[in-house]
């Protein structure tokens, strides 16, 4: 992989050298990370990192799909190969048909916020969506679309290897996305 197109500390990968740089901007967008993706909801955490995963891999965001691929599998205590599946064709993957209605919804997002549909929704409500639940899933949807493009737009560093990301997921799950300050 190349340089990132601007100087971002060495060893800082994705989304985290970017916000190293500008620490007023880090602490609210992981503010809203933490708030999104871990407060209590009845998403659970796994189910919202599955999405964010969903959508980073539609968006062939390298990084933020096997961050969240791998805190989403840590969660669900699942093997690598079905969190590939559920991204590949959650049509075909073993999981509840109201998830898969918020995958539907959250590719959606990923092509534009217009793309979301009526019928969509209503399927969603029928399978017992709350209007909590469709409300965050679009939002995580468009908050991990913005992360995406941040991530991507700067060309910042990210590891190959999967097994970086796997053996960050538990620390991820335990201290979740707040940003420390130095």
């Amino acid at each position: 992989m190349s340089a990132p197109y601007i100087s971002i500390p060495e060893g800082l990968p994705g989304i985290r050298g970017p916000l190293s740089l500008r620490p007023e901007v880090a602490k609210p967008l992981s503010a809203l990370a933490e708030v999104v993706m871990r407060a209590d909801h009845s998403l659970t955490r796994g189910e919202r990192e599955l999405i964010a995963g969903y959508v980073s891999y539609l968006n062939n965001c390298h990084f933020c799909d096997m961050a969240h691929s791998s805190v989403a599998q840590y969660y669900l205590q699942c093997s690598f190969d079905f969190i590939s599946t559920v991204k590949s064709d959650f049509n075909k993957a073993e999981i509840s048909d109201k998830l898969k209605t918020f995958l539907a919804i959250a590719g959606s997002v990923v092509k534009g916020g217009k793309h979301v549909t009526t019928e969509q929704v209503e399927k969603a409500k029928a399978l017992g969506a709350t209007d909590l639940e469709i409300h965050d899933v679009v939002l995580i949807a468009a908050m991990f679309c913005m992360f995406n493009r941040y991530t991507d737009g700067l060309n910042t560093w990210a590891p190959a290897d999967p097994e970086f990301y796997k053996a960050r997921a538990p620390q991820v799950a335990r201290d979740g996305y707040t940003i420390k300050s130095h």
